[in-house]
């Protein structure tokens, strides 16, 4: 007898349908056709003492299942349920009624009990638009797939619970997700207001923040680089529903995604200097996202840059442009979203102490020029923001902290952001000032004649490209953005300059306030 199942591959952050069909005839082989892996194969030892601890048996009979469309390659132990499934209904152990309604995915363990799997936000949202009407999964990943309206997402325990519902005998209770808050819950975040000092680089970070900027931070040990970028998530806006959406469905196919539903926290990723290539960026036989896919709508910190390998930094200039990332195989090309803010802290030479107010430096002019040069002019001028973190002062250290904390810093990026979005309202994807397309900057950003005289003369004082001619105007509408203004005036495009003023034989020149002992 021959019975179809269904079930789902994942192709990046998509899934794609694939139909399991069972068939039983006189004989005694096992037969599993369709490209699937060894994960796959071994399917059939899982199936077969799941089967007998739930009471079933496997059928002595020639079982060949087929796993459509065959050119595509099926992956992992997920597809255990709706291939023991079938088995049952093609021997007539289990009605076949209710296969054409449901798309199942499961791993057995021997005893017959549920596994979770990965991906099953993108099989979801697949279920929905094949017209299923349930999507059967184990109980454990009920909550992250019901986000998706418009399914039935039936969570199972047990084989035993799926198939006394397949005969009608039980119901399988619905998933049910944890409530989402529309404000984006910061609650346990580190906040600005236990930082001492600090003063001009928090107003550097709330400037990217309000316009999803890219930052560079540069000064030496303890001066603060990686307390204040930890920070920067509780300053951020909350998550848009497709926002949490595309959040979501990239964690879902890495397997580290919680199961209480969507993401209402931006993603904060501090991936070590060791970190290889295709860990950061993605890919890997069987491509899988990297780093920068799973802080897609947040945060990528690198700190300590320089000590990140050449090769590894390199391969995130196109994604800071595009905002995705395209890894192609010989019969597969996958694109992953890679809409991150890139904040990196580094330190101005190996011993981290050029031109520090207190403590000498111990390297040689040419060693300090060989760290710095480790970072490329091309990625340095893909930083919209360059920002000196000089070291704080022994009296601002004794003091309480007295600045703003996050939620009131985050109070005015929100307002920015809400000004933003209306301004780019008929552009898909189009969420903030730093993704502003080339072809909107000149109108959005117009400059009155005094102000244009300080940018061409800042172009040629500082030697500037014209991509950073670009960022330089898209900052300075953020910080008008701020400041409420519907136009850029001088004073927003001169704060906007201070920051890309900085080149290589300048960091550290400026000097912080001497302790007082």
């Amino acid at each position: 007898m021959l019975v179809k199942t269904y079930g789902a591959a994942l192709q990046g952050v998509h899934a794609m349908l694939i139909t399991l069909e069972v068939n039983t005839v006189e004989g005694l082989r096992f037969y599993l056709v369709g490209l699937p892996d060894n994960a796959v194969k071994e399917s059939e030892r899982r199936i077969e003492s799941a089967l007998l601890e739930s009471g079933y048996r496997k059928p002595g009979k020639k079982i060949t299942i087929n796993m459509a469309p065959a050119d595509v390659r099926k992956e992992g132990a997920a597809y255990d349920l709706p291939i023991a499934v079938g088995i049952l209904a093609s021997s007539g152990q289990v009605p076949s009624e209710r296969l054409d309604q449901c798309l199942m995915m499961g791993e057995l363990s021997l005893d017959g009990s549920l596994r979770p799997v990965r991906g099953v936000l993108p099989m979801a949202l697949l279920a929905k638009e094949r017209g299923f009407r349930y999507l059967l999964l184990p109980e454990i990943n009920a909550a992250e797939a019901s986000v998706v309206e418009g399914i039935e997402v039936l969570g199972a325990a047990h084989l035993i619970d799926v198939l006394d519902w397949l005969k009608g005998i039980k119901e399988l209770p619905k998933g049910k997700g944890q409530e989402r808050h529309s404000e984006g819950a910061v609650q346990g975040r580190p906040d600005f207001a236990e930082v001492r000092g600090q003063e001009g680089i928090k107003r550097a970070l709330e400037i990217a923040a309000a316009g999803s900027h890219n930052v560079l931070l540069i000064g030496p040990p303890g001066s603060g680089k990686t307390m204040l970028a930890r920070r920067m998530p509780g300053i951020l806006p909350p998550m848009s529903l497709e926002e949490s959406l595309e959040t979501t469905k990239i964690h879902s196919v890495t397997g580290a995604k919680s199961v209480n539903g969507l993401m209402d926290q931006r993603p904060f990723r501090a991936p070590h200097h060791t970190i290889s290539d295709v860990a950061l960026v993605g890919g890997g036989t069987h491509p899988m996202p990297g780093e920068i896919s799973l802080a897609h709508n947040g945060v990528l910190f690198l700190d300590e840059l320089p000590e990140f390998k050449r090769a590894v930094l390199e391969v995130l200039r196109q994604p800071l442009e595009d905002r995705e990332v395209s890894i192609s195989r010989a019969r597969l090309k996958v694109t992953f979203p890679a809409g991150f803010m890139l904040i990196a802290a580094m330190n101005p030479c190996p011993c981290g102490y050029y031109n520090h107010p207190e403590r000498s430096c111990s390297c040689s002019e040419q060693a300090v020029e060989r760290y710095v040069s480790r970072i490329s002019g091309p990625l340095l001028d893909r930083m919209d923001l360059h920002v000196e973190v000089v070291p704080v002062d022994l009296e601002s250290l004794r003091k309480k902290p007295s600045s703003e904390g996050s939620q009131e810093v985050r109070a005015r990026v929100v307002q920015a952001r809400q000004r933003q979005q209306y301004r780019f309202r008929d552009l898909k994807g189009v969420h903030a000032n730093a993704q502003m397309p080339p072809g909107m900057v000149r109108e959005v950003c117009k400059l009155n004649d005094s102000a244009g005289q300080m940018l061409e003369h800042a172009m040629k004082r500082l030697q500037l490209s014209a991509r950073a001619y670009d960022r330089i105007l898209k900052v300075s509408r953020t910080i008008a953005d701020l400041d409420e203004s519907p136009s850029v005036e001088a004073r927003h495009l001169a704060e906007a300059i201070q920051y890309r003023s900085l080149d290589r034989s300048g960091w550290g020149k400026q000097k912080a306030k001497p302790a007082t002992l």
